[in-house]
């Protein structure tokens, strides 16, 4: 990036190897939790047994039984399980070091879970600053990305899950010590989990509905969402994409980049007294659009055509601060001036 360019494009031979590591972790039915690991041999009750001996989260080591000491199938199949998961690590490293966006090992723990239990299969959504970063990867970009302390997650219709799963038993068995918190001052239903302290990561489960905040059931989760107006549009078409976190690649899906820029415009205004909040919202749809429009032409126009009503006004009322943001980029600010 540079004179004023909101974002740069990165090279592309490290375009390619995120696409390499991203086909990888798509082709991989479940991924290792924690650290790549080692085997290790234990005995008892008179016979010998393999273990995956690893770290779910820092300091805390834990072991996986891979199979008797004879059964060499299995020992094989788990060394390059472990092996595939070690040139994953190195190269989120890399990827990392030329500026692609890695989330933090807490998030990589929360995703990975997830993704054994094939709840982006089903249907569940990253959504928010993670999908935000998740993008710019996808485009091969980089841009400025303020910290987040959050995952959010959405879904539009019950997750077909087989078998069903527990989003509180999901969360508990990254070993970290989150909590349920409830939705609503009023409310007992969780909509969320957290880890202790002001900057502890919190996990958001949202779900569309027309009145902000209301709790929404998700009985296929034993659990509730948060309802966000619009959310029905901005799920309804999906991208499958990756997110990078601590060192692994996992598979998500991810809203439609162009729904994404609408919604972030029309839900800007609506963060109250939270003005960081809303720019930040406002600046990460700006710059999604200008990756999207200079590189697809006349997408985002035409995406606008078929947004509800209320996210086109909110759009349009946003221009004089969209005018500011694109100085640089004067093709994407003609594009905005031109909707209708």
């Amino acid at each position: 990036m540079g004179n004023g360019s909101l974002y740069s494009l990165h090279e592309t031979p490290i375009r390619a190897l995120y696409a390499e590591v991203k086909a990888r972790a798509s082709a991989t039915e479940d991924l290792l939790p924690g650290t790549p690991g080692t085997l290790v041999k234990r005995a008892g009750t008179g016979h010998e047994y393999w273990y995956r001996s690893y770290y779910p989260v820092p300091k805390q080591r834990s072991e996986q039984f891979v199979g008797t000491a004879s059964n060499s199938a299995g020992y094989e199949a788990m060394q390059r399980r472990i092996a595939g998961s070690e040139w994953t690590a190195k190269q989120v490293a890399a990827l990392s070091k030329f500026g692609y966006q890695v989330a933090d090992k807490s998030v990589a723990s929360v995703l990975v879970e997830l993704h054994n239990r094939k709840a982006f299969d089903a249907g569940l959504v990253v959504v928010g600053a993670l999908a935000y970063m998740a993008w710019l990867n996808e485009y091969g970009a980089s841009a400025t990305v303020m910290s987040t302390q959050g995952i959010d997650l959405a879904r539009q219709h019950p997750l077909k899950l087989a078998p069903p799963v527990s989003f509180l038993s999901a969360m508990q068995a990254t070993h970290l010590p989150f909590a349920a918190t409830a939705g609503a001052p009023n409310s007992k239903a969780p909509t969320a989990v957290k880890l202790p302290g002001a900057e502890g990561l919190c996990v958001d489960l949202f779900a569309p509905g027309a009145i902000l905040g209301e709790i929404v059931p998700v009985r296929e989760l034993d659990w509730h969402a948060r309802a966000i107006p619009y959310y029905d549009y901005l799920l309804e078409r999906t991208h499958a994409a990756a997110i990078l976190a601590g060192g692994h690649c996992i598979p998500v899906k991810l809203p439609e980049v162009t729904r994404m820029i609408w919604h972030k415009l029309y839900s800007s205004p609506r963060h109250g007294k939270d003005q960081a909040k809303a720019e930040k919202d406002i600046a990460q749809a700006v710059i999604l659009a200008a990756i999207l429009t200079e590189q697809e032409g006349a997408a985002l126009r035409e995406s606008f055509r078929h947004a509800p009503l209320d996210l086109r006004k909110a759009a349009r009322s946003r221009l004089p601060r969209i005018d500011k943001l694109l100085a640089e980029h004067p093709h994407v600010r003609d594009e905005f001036r031109k909707l209708r």
